[in-house]
């Protein structure tokens, strides 16, 4: 075979692939179940039911739709609280508030229990301030920078790291020392930064590489999101969780990488 065939094949079979994620991988959704043991985590608080949710990039009629189906699949496993890891536009668009709250409307009946912080993208053609008003009228409290006690956790938000924005140490010297700290931050890599002391960190921004091969490796990563991909890290520098999100950055597509909607059960080590 010339290498002119080859080369024609190999970009008709990637063309194909790309048309495959987009068309089928990118709304097969995925409600991950996991149970984890935490450091620093009361007994009392065992079995603590956690969703989260993340990237939701909302720009157009699918990212709303994949938006809504996992709400409504965290909601029906009825969680304890709701956390909202950041990226919830793709960019600012005269019309994305509107899209914020057909999306987010759902999360009024957990009657508060809803925290987020911002991502990157909250920042492109506006800024997360626009995100208040949907918050405010949905009840989500929003950290940037910040801690809350809610549910007898001490949850410590911090804003977005690659936009500059981040003040973990300011954070935590809000966190109450009296309750267990868990960690909302957007870009995972950052773990490191965190000061000792919290149970888990939640965070998304990678999209568990998007696209990758049958065997997880991907080939295109994120600044701050190389390092720790998806999944699961109970050795990294605070115990670390990060979801492959919902939606995608470049062409609408993912591969052996389908979006994910989480719920985690908490139990103490």
């Amino acid at each position: 075979m010339s290498w002119g065939r080859w080369l024609g094949g190999f970009t008709a079979a990637s063309a194909g692939l790309l048309l495959y994620g987009a068309l089928v991988e990118v709304d097969k959704l995925v409600l991950e179940r996991r149970r984890l043991w935490l450091p620093h985590w009361p007994e009392h608080l065992d079995g603590f039911r956690l969703a989260f949710l993340t990237d939701l990039h909302l720009r157009d009629k699918q990212t709303v739709s994949l938006a809504e189906r996992a709400v409504a699949a965290v909601l029906g496993e009825a969680p304890d609280m709701v956390a909202l890891g950041g990226d919830f536009v793709s960019m600012w668009k005269p019309h994305s508030e509107e899209m914020l709250y057909r999306v987010l409307e759902p999360l009024l009946i957990m009657q508060g229990g809803v925290v987020a912080v911002p991502g990157n993208r909250d920042y492109y053609d506006g800024n997360p301030s626009m995100l208040q008003r949907v918050f405010d009228a949905y009840n989500i409290t929003l950290l940037r920078n910040q801690a809350w006690t809610h549910f007898g956790v001490s949850w410590v938000g911090i804003d977005s790291a690659n936009m500059g924005e981040a003040d973990p140490l300011g954070a935590f010297e809000q966190a109450d020392e009296d309750h267990p700290k868990i960690v909302l931050w957007h870009e995972p890599d950052l773990v490191g930064y965190v000061p000792e002391g919290a149970s888990l960190m939640l965070s998304g921004h990678s999209h568990g590489g998007q696209f990758t091969t049958p065997w997880g490796w991907a080939p295109v990563t994120t600044r701050n999101g190389r390092e720790y991909l998806r999944g699961y890290f109970p050795n990294a520098p605070t115990p670390l969780y990060v979801s492959r999100g919902l939606g995608t950055t470049g062409p609408p597509s993912r591969l052996f990488c389908r979006p994910e909607a989480t719920i985690l059960t908490l139990y103490s080590m």
